[in-house]
Order: structure tokens, then sequence, then C-alpha cells
């Protein structure tokens, strides 16, 4: 992984990905207490960053490919789904039973053929490889993929473009995809900070003792999105060099930080995606401007109800 390739995904992606704003509100520095910015890839297409990936990953397969399989909860899933689509390719998606509906039903809308499987009893790797070699499929992983890190990437080109001044930058961390790549766009310029669910905080312990930590359980909170079992293989040496110490949020902050993106900035970001944004609020510990990447805004009606409900003014 280097600079160059993230420099070429994102050549791919011109005039496919949206360059995505850096949004702000004066009420929410106040509350924080710092400048926080926010890298709205909530409006993203298929409501992701992880269109990034997808496409990147996509548009590098050589001629012939027949078709992908993916497996994800669900933003992974939906931007691999729409770049085959988009390239002519068939698409088999792995999903937990338990992902969110809207993202199941926008993942078979895009064209995909969903597979659903047990987050807790069935291994996802094995399945995957399976249907991979029995249909003769390139399996696109969520984050151990050089391409699908390289799109992730390009966020960190366009946050370098469109910001010029000091800041570290917090994301959205499960298998660390979007962290490593960012991180190594903004290498020698801006400090990446990885943000996660309190329970599910693998990056942030394995960054302390130096090895590849896992979480004791898969499922449990409110950000599906980004409950991984561990960081990934080819993520964690370059989260090693390149990024801060992690930070963790509750579930509770999520769901303020949620209600407070809605109220400031007319955005919908969902649990998952809302992290980094929960750590720029309630984190004391952290610089005069921060930007916090809102990776994802794909989040049942329902639940966004009772998140405004409870947290919002």
């Amino acid at each position: 992984m280097n600079l160059a390739m993230i420099q070429a995904a994102a050549t791919r992606l011109q005039g496919h990905a949206r360059h995505t704003p850096l949004l702000s509100a004066p009420l929410l520095d106040r509350i924080a207490g710092r400048r926080i910015l926010v890298k709205a890839e909530c409006l993203q297409w298929t409501g992701s960053f992880k269109f990034r990936g997808g496409w990147a990953a996509v548009s590098a397969l050589p001629v012939g490919t027949k078709g992908v399989i993916a497996y994800s909860s669900g933003n992974h899933a939906q931007g691999v789904a729409l770049a085959a689509s988009r390239h002519g390719l068939s698409c088999v998606i792995l999903m937990p039973s338990d992902a969110p509906k809207v993202k199941i039903a926008n993942t078979r809308a895009y064209g995909a053929e969903v597979v659903l499987y047990d987050r807790a009893g069935d291994d996802r790797d094995a399945l995957g490889s399976t249907i991979a070699e029995e249909r003769g499929l390139v399996l696109i992983k969520p984050f151990d993929n050089a391409e699908v890190i390289a799109g992730q990437g390009s966020i960190g080109l366009e946050i370098a473009q469109d910001f010029e001044d000091d800041a570290q930058v917090l994301t959205c961390c499960g298998g660390g995809g979007m962290t490593a790549g960012v991180a190594l766009a903004l290498e020698g310029r801006m400090l990446v900070r990885p943000c996660e669910p309190e329970g599910f905080d693998d990056t942030a312990r394995s960054l302390i003792s130096g090895q590849r930590e896992r979480n004791a359980a898969l499922s449990g909170s409110i950000c599906d999105a980004i409950v991984t079992p561990s960081p990934g293989e080819l993520t964690f040496p370059i989260l090693q060099r390149l990024c801060g110490t992690g930070l963790v949020v509750t579930d509770d902050e999520v769901q303020r930080a949620m209600a407070l993106a809605f109220e400031h900035l007319r955005i919908v970001i969902e649990p998952g995606g809302a992290v980094a944004l929960a750590a720029a609020l309630f984190r004391p510990e952290l610089p005069d401007t921060v930007i916090a990447v809102a990776s994802g805004g794909n989040v049942d009606s329902a639940l966004f109800a009772q998140v405004l409900s409870r947290y919002g003014a």
C-alpha cells in the first residue's frame, strides 16, 4: 500500500464518487469546546464511504471477471453491489441476518443476490470462500483488500484538498480499511485517530498491545456497521505505523451525536457512522480543531426516530 495506489484509485473514482463536503456549525463547536469539521460521507452514493472502496476494487478487476462476492453488515454490501451493477458483473453478498432491514433491502435493490448468515454462529469467511470457489466469483473483502483500502483513502486526499490548516482526523473504525487509507493519504500532513464503540474497541487495544486483539463478542452494540472481530491483517500494520491512540465512545454518546448532527447540520448519520463525531464532541483530550468523518447514513427510520425522540432538542 502506498500513496500512488490511492491516487490511482481516486482517478478511477472521478465522475463516479461524490466529492463530499466538510460541514460545520457554530453551535456544534460551542458544545464541543473546539472547532469541528464533519466530512459528510453519509452523502456519498449508497449512503456511505464504502462505495469508494467498492468501486476502486471492482474497477481494478481484470477483463473477463465473471462476478464478485462480498460480505458485509450493509454498507460495503451496497457499495460493491452498485459498483458491480454499473460494471455489468453478477454480485453475491453475504449479510448477517440481524443487519438493518434498510441495508438488506437496498443491497437487493442494487441488483445483488443476498445470502443471510448468523453473525454469532456462522463462519462468514469460510462461507464466502466456498461460494466464491463454487461460482467462480472474486471475493472482495470489506477491509483486507488493497484496492478497497486505496479507494477509502481518497477521503484523505479530499480532506487535504479542502482543508490546509492543522487538525486531527477522526475516523469510525471497524476492520480499519478507511482508517488505514486515510492515514496513508494524510501521512506527514495530519494525524488520524480511530474511533470505536465501547466494548468493541479491538483497534484501540491492539494499538496499545502491539498485536491484533479480538473482541469478546460480535454483536451487542448499536454501531453494527463497525462491529468486527479484530483489525485486518493488511490494515493493522498501517494503523500501527501512522495512527494515534484510539478513542472509545459509548452508545449513549453516539446517539447524542446523531441527534446533534441532524439538529445542527441537517444530515442523517447511522450509529456506526457517528462514532467519530461522538469522539469529537465528547472527548476533552482532543486539540482545538478536529475533522470527524461521518462515514454512513444508512439507519432504519424507526431507530432514527427513537434517537431523535430521546436525544433531540
